[in-house]
């Protein structure tokens, strides 16, 4: 998950969104030497000089550090990809499984993950969290966000021999901010091995007027920890109605994201990354979809929802660096509803509610009513998460936590 209304670009320097260890400090940028003085011209007595501040830098200077930053640690990435390693994810993406759940076993088992992206497993839980969207191996998957690519190196290989991937992009040729970075730092993920991601359709989009190419073609859209930040850039029901129409009839749009309390604001709680389920459910059944399931898999009791940096205070970005760590190492990841919608009848219309007024805890969907796997229904606590490198508390989180 990330956010995308930090000031000054400060987002660049959390691009980890949650499936790399958090970005490091960045450096500051040198200030280069003044000049020498010419024998000609006097110099002032150091009393009347004046003495220099160094300016900080743009915010085109923050886009070459961050890119910088994304091409370092791509650098390092392919190091790490052997030509073992490449016909492991070759021989990974070519064979065939007899369901989805033993491809995806696989991808899980698979060492061309990124380091640190397994230990996320046990507070995620891919294998159930795909079950109940109800992704088959022949699928037409497209991942919103993609982010660092925690889903992404997994859906990949699942699909790449019967099925196919797309996933969204912001445009990394566009103008130098936060978006081209976004689109930069995906598009080399997706150049590090064509075994894998040779098949991966990127989709370029306007984050401005957001539409998809699809027309009535897609099988699942997976929304994963990006709820929040459609609402932060008022473009939720932008989103909703292209995913609607890229959806085959019946298709599935599954949803992911860290719970506020019941009854609480969205306005205000979407800044700190969570969102109210009632108030999800009843907008997202409001632009023509309907919910069919939903899990409390990736329920997390122990996150209590306020913290000083919101949801990138606790793991994996530890917004806060070493401050109070343990502590939120022992909370895990956050609270999350996992929630399965299919695309409804476009007769069915109602009323959306508005993002200042959320939902009453009563207009929340029952679990009982919906449909939840005999595999999802189980609520477990996360153990204290594994420690990742610290995120400065100046740091911003376009990221994914």
């Amino acid at each position: 998950m990330r956010s995308r209304k930090v000031p000054g670009l400060l987002f660049l320097f959390a691009l980890g969104c949650g499936s790399k260890p958090a970005a490091e400090p960045a450096q500051p940028i040198p200030v280069p030497p003044a000049p020498a003085a010419s024998s000609s011209v006097e110099t002032p007595p150091a009393s009347d000089a004046v003495s220099a501040t160094p300016k900080p830098p743009s915010d085109a200077e923050r886009v070459q550090l961050a890119k910088a930053k994304v091409d370092a640690d791509h650098q390092r990435e392919v190091a790490r990809w052997t030509p073992e390693l490449h016909a492991t994810a070759k021989h990974l993406a070519e064979a065939s499984y007899p369901s989805f759940d033993a491809a995806l076993k696989a991808a899980l088992a698979s060492p061309h993950r990124q380091p640190g992206n397994a230990d996320r497993d046990k507070y995620r839980h891919p294998l159930e969290t795909l079950e109940l969207f109800g992704l088959k191996t022949s699928s037409h998957v497209l991942e919103y966000g993609p982010g660092g690519g925690w889903y992404t190196e997994l859906l990949a290989p699942v699909l790449a021999k019967k099925g196919k991937l797309s996933v969204t992009s912001d445009d990394p040729n566009g103008p130098p901010n936060e978006h081209s970075v976004s689109g930069y730092r995906l598009k080399l993920l997706l150049d590090t091995s064509s075994e894998l991601y040779g098949k991966v359709e990127p989709v370029v989009f306007d984050p401005k007027n957001p539409t998809l190419p699809e027309d009535g073609t897609l099988d699942v859209v997976l929304v994963i920890r990006e709820l929040h930040n459609l609402v932060n850039d008022g473009t939720l029901d932008a989103w909703l109605a292209a995913i609607r129409h890229a959806l085959k009839p019946q298709g599935v749009l599954g949803i992911e994201d860290h719970r506020a309390a019941v009854g609480a604001d969205v306005t205000q709680t979407s800044k700190r990354g969570y969102v109210p389920e009632a108030w999800a459910i009843t907008k997202i059944e409001a632009a023509g979809f309907k919910l069919s399931g939903k899990s409390e898999i990736n329920a997390n009791p122990k996150d209590t929802k306020d913290y000083p940096d919101g949801v990138w205070t606790l793991p994996p970005s530890y917004r806060l660096g070493d401050k109070d760590r343990a502590k939120y190492a022992a909370i895990g990841e956050s609270d999350r509803f996992t929630l399965r919608f299919v695309k409804s009848d476009p007769s069915v219309a109602k009323p959306a509610p508005s993002a200042a007024k959320p939902s009453p805890a009563s207009a929340a969907t029952p679990a009982s009513s919906a449909v939840t796997p005999a595999s999802s229904a189980a609520k477990p606590t996360p153990a204290s998460a594994p420690a990742s490198a610290a995120t400065p508390a100046s740091s911003a989180a376009k990221a994914k936590p």
